[in-house]
């Protein structure tokens, strides 16, 4: 594997050989950096080996990619994830997610988290983004493997708000100034589970459970992509503690710098949902933004998701990502 970045010529002269091959699809980019609308093609009807070629590149190419008007069903939806890799069965899932389909968990199920611990909803998530760049993150970045990618497909949605925000973090890596380049490069970072949270004042029942269920890992700032060999700037406000070897002043500074890089406009695309949407997504070079402008609403909004298997991560010196504590690869 390469740890150079790897030409922006050469993924395009791949993907366009892809895309030629599987006709009638078309691949429109939607944002600079990040993002494209994928149409002519049935998800639900059996891709040829041309088509998950094409839709592969694509996803590598513009990190997240978009399709609409889909007809997929639970079976179905499991069906097109196999065609990408290995589906991640969840150790526990809420009564909202489909029996007979251990994959897919849905995202109704989140209504239900505070309650397990004393908590109204509107209130989980406020402690769950208790700043600006809290609720940035990848799927399970505490892990030593966090899932290769997500499928999610969009069941019921509000008429407005729910929107979701992705963000590019190779472009945001090669958006650095070659000095802090080069510095970020060779740092480590610990990602645990729950660091986001603001605890509740004395007893938090929360803090309590995930004191008793820890899981951190400690992951290169900067990972190196296993399909693309991108550099990627490996950064979330969700699981990611501290920079190992800095003190916390110098750590957390240097944290928030590089997470406003991390989110900065430009490198992000917004999706409105409509039923039958699917947005497919490299969790491996990208964070996410899921949205908090719907829940005051009342408004239903119904997503099913399935996690492809992924790796552990490298870093630019070659070096994997490290267990610290409950966590180990392909063990949910």
């Amino acid at each position: 594997m390469t740890t150079d970045r790897a030409p922006a010529d050469r993924f395009d002269e791949a993907q366009e050989m892809d895309f030629d091959e599987a006709q009638g699809m078309e691949v429109n980019p939607v944002a600079g950096h990040i993002g494209a609308e994928i149409s002519g093609v049935d998800l639900a009807g059996g891709l040829d080996d041309a088509a998950v070629a094409a839709i592969r590149a694509a996803v590598l190419r513009w990190k997240v990619v978009f399709f609409r008007g889909q007809r997929l069903d639970h079976a179905g939806q499991v069906a097109f994830a196999r065609r990408f890799g290995e589906p991640v069965v969840p150790r526990r899932r809420g009564s909202a997610s489909p029996p007979g389909f251990p994959e897919i968990e849905t995202t109704a199920d989140r209504l239900e988290l505070g309650g397990r611990f004393g908590m109204e909803h509107d209130e989980w998530l406020r402690r769950r983004r208790h700043t600006l760049l809290r609720g940035w993150h990848c799927d399970h970045g505490a892990r030593i493997d966090p899932p290769a990618a997500t499928i999610l497909r969009a069941e019921t949605v509000p008429p407005y708000g729910g929107d979701t925000t992705w963000s590019n973090l190779a472009a945001a890596y090669a958006g650095l100034s070659a000095p802090v380049r080069e510095f970020v490069d060779g740092l480590r970072a610990e990602h645990r589970l729950g660091v986001g949270y603001q605890p509740r004042p004395g007893d938090d029942a929360y803090v309590r459970h995930l004191l008793d269920h820890q899981v951190a890992s400690l992951h290169p700032l900067v990972r190196v992509h296993p399909e693309t060999g991108e550099r990627i700037l490996y950064v979330n406000g969700y699981y990611v503690e501290q920079i190992a070897g800095l003190s916390r002043p110098e750590s957390g500074a240097i944290l928030e710098m590089l997470l406003e890089q991390a989110t900065r406009p430009e490198y992000t695309v917004r999706f409105r949902w409509e039923p039958g949407s699917v947005a497919f997504w490299d969790n491996r070079a990208t964070i996410h933004l899921a949205p908090a402008d719907n829940a005051h609403l009342g408004f239903p909004r119904t997503m099913h998701r399935v996690m492809l298997t992924g790796d552990v991560p490298v870093g630019v010196d070659g070096s994997p990502s490290e267990p610290v504590v409950g966590t180990e690869p392909g063990r949910w």
